[in-house]
């Protein structure tokens, strides 16, 4: 039941940001703007790169977690020893 307090507004916003990208898709007339070729490349790059980066970061967070580096130091929530330096 919680789950689905999430899900139906997230579908909500899903549903209407896709009905604004198709109104304003079919909005422009495909005459009145022309992206150039190295328009094209760089869309294609750009979206390149965010996934590389994207990748990466999720990378990086696999690899920390399996490798103990997010585990508590032991000074964090435990129980602390004031005689230890």
């Amino acid at each position: 039941m919680l789950k689905a307090l999430w899900l139906i507004p997230l579908f909500a916003l899903l549903a209407v940001s896709l009905w604004f990208a198709a109104a304003a898709w079919s909005h422009f007339d495909s005459n009145m703007i022309e992206i150039p070729f190295y328009g094209y490349v760089a869309i294609a790059g750009g979206v390149a790169m965010s996934l590389l980066v994207g990748g990466g970061l999720m990378a990086l967070i696999f690899y920390s977690s399996r490798h103990g580096y997010d585990d508590l130091s032991g000074g964090d929530g435990g129980t602390t020893d004031v005689t230890r330096h």
